[in-house]
């Protein structure tokens, strides 16, 4: 089956290509370091490091306590963090800045793995959640790298898809080290898949390990000073493709009230090259601002503050009164609520958040939030907790707690990476 795998590969080149290009269209990140995603990386400055592989922002957000405890344990170990996508890098930069290695991880190619590896020698291998790579997993333990796969979620139609290719995706497996997994029903999937049992750990969401200090809480009542105390402000985060315009209809309805005409909608699309398309979308009917060019005090006639900026959003859920999560409208799966609760503000989600189904769960059931099964009912759900004080703060609160005490699992992680590298 791997050598099938490895034809497949060969024979989808010119489609990987092509659609290299084709993003590029829409992003012209996608056409730059192309030969990174070969192997043909720069030689490190360090040798020896720890390879971490967060495919994209989310992915990359996670990994902030980690490399905070790494950096903080292991000094001389540098740090190697490879993303997927252009954003990815960019939230890389953003976020650490010169402090670390970056690169594009390697496509599949076992030409392209095996120069990515000889160039950069890592000492053992992190990646973030469930990235299955057969050809990395594969070479990586035939160099007696150790493979961890950490804050593993496995979802029912995720492994139903994996089953498709049963004996691939169980060689997969049993070349990885170590998994810590998200919860005991993710763990029984991967399992069933394949996974050495003992390789399996339970650790509970890294993605609750979230650093919500004073000095960020202060800032956030900054920046919602410089935007008026006495409005009411609705974010709309990570919004995905066919979002904006029912998050629009939502701001219509609400706006038709005379308690919600001042009110003031942040809207921040996932995807930074939907930027300057969603800025066009709301100007239709709106008066809009642009966060990257706003500083200081928001003119009190802005009805909509576009954000157009990386690396803001927990900042921006911390100026909020009540943040809805994008992605869970649209088929997509829906996005992180954690920096929301963690910065006390409760949440309002669509039916699609089977990639945080747990979590989801979890905020519903210690009521942090609310979960609508329409767009009609975004309206509604939005101006319940703007226009209610105490179910506001209790919300918040239950949200703020929830994310408290969950935490635990980079402590298991570090345990494992200990393990690991002492091996």
């Amino acid at each position: 089956m791997h050598a099938a795998y490895n034809w497949l590969l060969r024979l989808l080149l010119p489609y990987v290509l092509l659609r290299l290009l084709w993003r590029g269209l829409r992003n012209p990140a996608y056409w730059r370091r192309i030969p990174e995603r070969f192997g043909f990386v720069a030689p490190l400055s360090a040798p020896r490091p720890i390879w971490i592989h967060a495919v994209s922002v989310g992915e990359v957000r996670a990994t902030i306590p980690l490399v905070r405890e790494l950096t903080e344990r292991y000094p001389d170990h540098p740090l190697l963090i490879t993303t997927m996508t252009p954003t990815g890098s960019a939230q890389v930069t953003q976020l650490f800045g010169g402090k670390l290695a970056h690169c594009y991880a390697p496509y599949d190619y076992p030409a392209a793995v095996r120069r990515f590896l000889d160039r950069t020698q890592p000492v053992m291998a992190i990646v973030m959640e469930t990235e299955l790579w057969p050809n990395i997993f594969h070479q990586c333990r035939a160099r007696s790298i150790p493979v961890f796969v950490t804050n593993v979620r496995m979802s029912e139609s995720s492994m139903r898809k994996y089953q498709r290719f049963a004996s691939l995706a169980c060689a997969t497996l049993r070349q990885v080290r170590r998994f810590a997994v998200q919860s005991p029903a993710d763990a029984n999937r991967l399992r069933t898949l394949g996974a050495d049992p003992d390789s399996v750990t339970v650790t509970g969401s890294i993605k609750f390990e979230i650093n919500a200090g004073a000095s960020l809480r202060e800032a956030a009542e900054v920046l919602r000073i410089s935007w008026g105390q006495d409005r009411p402000v609705w974010l709309a985060a990570s919004t995905r493709e066919g979002e904006e315009e029912l998050v629009l209809a939502a701001l219509a309805e609400l706006k038709k009230q005379a308690r919600f005409a001042n009110m003031l909608l942040v809207l921040v699309p996932r995807h930074p090259e939907r930027f300057a398309a969603v800025a066009r979308l709301c100007k239709k009917n709106y008066r809009i601002a642009l966060r990257s060019e706003t500083r200081g005090a928001l003119d009190s006639a802005v009805e909509i503050l576009v954000g157009d900026t990386m690396g803001e959003l927990q900042l921006i859920y911390g100026a909020a009164d009540v943040a809805f999560i994008g992605g869970s409208l649209v088929p997509t799966g829906g996005h992180n609520l954690l920096e929301a609760a963690g910065m006390g503000k409760p949440v309002v989600f669509g039916p699609h958040m089977y990639n945080f189904q747990e979590i989801s769960q979890m905020t519903l059931e210690r009521g942090a939030g609310v979960q609508i099964q329409a767009p009609a009912q975004l309206a509604s759900a939005v101006a319940d907790f703007l226009g209610n004080a105490n179910r506001r703060d209790h919300a918040g609160e239950a949200g703020r707690k929830m994310v408290e005490e969950n935490r635990g699992a980079l402590a298991a992680n570090m345990r494992i990476i200990e393990q690991l590298l002492d091996a």
